[in-house]
């Protein structure tokens, strides 16, 4: 059983998600700022009346505007997102569990809010999977398929939504794959771009024992 944000860091940096195994006892998760709650707050943001110079958004507030209609455009579960049936739903599946921000019902559907930037087009690999391990545990919670999941990047009023493809499913199954597998730190990413705001960037490189001889297994 791993944690939605497991399988993201799998996606995203296997040796990361190995160092944040090992230091589970110290880690403080960084808490929500007011970023995460403009996902809750869409109406008041379209509103050509609220002030978004006051508001954490961030790119400028004509542009972000803009891409907010955008979004409400062209995603139609939009007004179920503005105000969904439940949120910080903790959800518990076959081989992962976690918090869904955002749960819909028609269509049933989990929702991640990002305070980060989103990619031209689509959304970031780890959190595709992370979005794809909500439908899965959703999914098997209700004994219903879900077939599609939401990522909004609140910061930038943009909302994509991600369909449960053979593709990204297969991103999924690769991160429970490489979760699984970790014992020793894993080989240093190609990209070192992932590197630069890392907190383990000091220390990657030292040698260091294996996992399981960490946890005394």
């Amino acid at each position: 059983m791993y944690a939605f944000t497991d399988l993201s860091l799998a996606a995203y940096c296997p040796r990361k998600l190995y160092y944040r195994w090992r230091d589970a006892e110290e880690y403080e998760y960084p808490e929500r700022d007011g970023r995460h709650e403009l996902a809750f707050r869409y109406d008041a943001l379209l509103d050509p009346g609220t002030e978004l110079g006051e508001e954490p958004v961030a790119v400028a507030p004509d542009e972000y505007r803009r891409a907010l209609g955008r979004s409400k455009a062209r995603v139609g579960a939009f007004d179920a997102l503005v105000n969904p049936d439940d949120r910080d739903v903790f959800l518990q599946g076959r081989r992962a569990r976690g918090v869904a921000h955002k749960v819909l019902e028609s269509p049933l559907a989990p929702s991640l809010v990002s305070a980060g930037a989103p990619p031209p087009e689509g959304v970031w690999e780890p959190q595709a999977v992370r979005a794809v391990a909500m439908a899965k545990a959703l999914s098997w919670e209700r004994e219903t398929p879900v077939d599609r999941a939401f990522v909004e990047y609140a910061a930038h009023g943009v909302v994509r939504e991600l369909e449960l493809t053979a593709r990204r499913t297969g991103q999924y199954r690769r991160a429970l794959r490489t979760a699984a597998g970790i014992d020793g730190p894993p080989a240093r990413t190609r990209r070192r771009s992932k590197c630069e705001a890392c907190e383990y960037r000091g220390t990657c490189g030292v040698r260091t024992r294996s996992l399981r001889s960490l946890l005394g297994r």
